[in-house]
C-alpha cells in the first residue's frame, strides 16, 4: 500500500479544479532571488471561478520583477478566457494563453498597458514538497485555502526581458509552489525563504492567517517549517499553530513557536517601497489587495533542545513577504 505523503507529492501539482460551482482559485507560481544582489522575480499561473458560475472562469497570468537597486518594480498581468488555457488533472503541465509551466521549464509573456515581461526559464530541485499543513487537512474543506511548497530549494537559470531589457538568470534559487481553494484567506501574512545569507541551505515556510465565521474572526494561527541542516522542524499542528506567536501590520510580523524538541522565533520586515499591490478576485465575490514583495529581510533564532545549540538565521532581501488584506488604508500603489 502507497505511503499517503508519497502519494500526495506525486500529485503535488495537479490541477485541483473540476469546474466547481461554489467558486475556486488556483495559482502555481515560481520566484526566486539574484545569489547576492537585492533583485528578484515572481511568475504566476492562476485559475478564477466565481462563485455560482463556472462558465465565467478565466485565467490569469502575472509577473513581477523586483529591482532595489534602482528602487524600480516591473508588474504586469493579462486575463484569457478558460478555453485558451490547460490546466492538467492528471500531471504537471499547465498553459496560460501560450504561457506554458511545466516540470522544470516555463516560458512566457505577458504585453501590459505600461510594461512587458517575458521568461524562458529551466529550474531544478530534489527536495520533496513542505506541507504548511497536516497532511489530512490538504483532503478537507478546512480550511478553504491551502498552499504547498512543490519544489523548495529550486535553482533557476535562463532570461528574463523586463521592458525590453534582457536579465540573465543564473543559479537564482526559489522555489515552485501550488494554491488552491474555494475562497482566499480572510487575511494573512506568508513569508519564504529560500536561502539565508549566513545558511545559503535552509529554507523557511511561514503564514499567520485570521479566518472569518459569520461575524467573529479566529486567533491567528501560524505554521512554521524550518528545514535546516538536513532536518527539518515542523510546527503545523493545527493546536500548536493556535498557540503560536503571530503578529503582523504594515510591513513587519513578528511569530515564534515551540514543541517539544525546538524553539523558533523570527521577525520579517521590508519598507513600503519594496511592496507591489495586487488585485486578487474572490471567488464568493469582491476584491482582496495583495501586497506582495520578494526582497524582505528576515531575521529567525532557532533554538534545538535535543543538539543544546542556538542559532540565528538573516537575510536582508531574499524573503518573501505577502499581506493579504480587505484594508485599502496600506498605502501600496495598486500595480495590477
Amino acid at each position: 500500500m502507497q505511503d499517503p505523503l508519497e502519494a500526495f507529492s506525486q500529485g503535488v501539482n495537479f490541477t485541483r479544479y473540476r469546474g466547481q460551482p461554489q467558486g475556486h482559485y488556483e495559482s502555481f507560481f515560481v520566484r526566486a532571488n539574484h545569489p547576492h544582489r537585492a533583485q528578484a522575480f515572481w511568475i504566476r499561473y492562476t485559475i478564477f471561478s466565481p462563485k455560482g458560475r463556472p462558465g465565467d472562469a478565466i485565467g490569469e497570468l502575472w509577473a513581477i520583477f523586483f529591482d532595489a537597486e534602482r528602487n524600480r518594480h516591473v508588474t504586469a498581468k493579462q486575463e484569457y478566457r478558460f478555453t485558451d488555457c490547460d490546466f492538467d488533472v492528471s500531471s504537471f503541465r499547465v498553459r496560460v494563453g501560450k504561457a506554458t509551466l511545466l516540470p522544470n521549464r516555463l516560458e512566457g509573456a505577458i504585453e501590459g498597458k505600461r510594461h512587458s515581461l517575458a521568461w524562458d526559464l529551466k529550474f531544478e530541485g530534489a527536495s520533496p514538497p513542505v506541507l504548511l499543513l497536516p497532511l489530512a487537512l490538504y483532503q478537507g474543506r478546512f480550511p478553504a485555502a491551502k498552499s504547498v511548497v512543490s519544489v523548495p530549494m529550486a535553482c533557476f537559470n535562463g532570461v528574463l526581458t523586463v521592458d525590453g531589457r534582457q536579465v540573465e538568470i543564473a543559479d537564482w534559487v526559489g522555489s515552485q509552489n501550488h494554491n488552491w481553494g474555494s475562497r482566499h484567506t480572510d487575511l494573512y501574512a506568508w513569508g519564504q525563504v529560500a536561502g539565508f545569507d549566513n545558511q545559503p541551505d535552509s529554507f523557511l515556510e511561514v503564514a499567520t492567517a485570521r479566518l472569518r465565521v459569520g461575524p467573529f474572526w479566529t486567533p491567528p494561527i501560524t505554521p512554521i517549517v524550518l528545514r535546516h541542516r538536513q532536518r527539518e522542524y515542523a510546527f503545523t499542528r493545527l493546536g500548536q499553530a493556535i498557540r503560536a506567536r503571530g503578529k503582523f501590520g504594515y510591513f513587519s510580523w513578528e511569530f515564534a513557536s515551540r514543541n517539544e524538541d525546538a524553539e523558533i522565533a523570527g521577525t520579517i520586515s521590508a519598507p513600503r517601497e519594496a511592496f507591489v499591490g495586487l488585485r486578487y478576485y474572490n471567488p464568493p465575490g469582491g476584491t482582496k489587495h495583495c501586497l506582495n514583495s520578494k526582497i524582505a529581510s528576515c531575521t529567525l533564532r532557532l533554538t534545538d533542545r535535543r543538539a543544546g545549540t542556538t542559532e540565528v538565521l538573516e537575510t536582508k532581501t531574499r524573503a518573501a513577504f505577502e499581506i493579504l488584506t480587505d484594508d485599502e488604508k496600506h498605502g501600496v500603489d495598486m500595480s495590477a
